[in-house]
């Protein structure tokens, strides 16, 4: 599954709309209130780190990292 995809599943899995994701992350962290920015980020794959885990954030997850088992991925 690409990253695109993955966050518009957590976004449809809590129920919540684009338009509402996109408002809640500029009331909290002052992000644009523009659908179509946020949706080219997700389509240029040009998150970064911090937007993801404040877009955790508003949809009530923590970004945690997990050590692999040995034999790598």
């Amino acid at each position: 599954m690409d990253i695109r995809n993955e966050i518009k599943s957590y976004i449809v899995r809590e129920g919540v709309t684009m338009t509402e994701i996109v408002e809640k992350l500029a009331d909290e962290y002052g992000w644009s209130e523009s659908v179509p920015n946020f949706s080219g980020k997700l389509q240029r794959g040009s998150l970064r780190y911090t937007e993801a885990v404040q877009l955790a954030d508003a949809l009530g997850y923590d970004l945690v990292w997990v050590k692999r088992g040995k034999g790598g991925r």
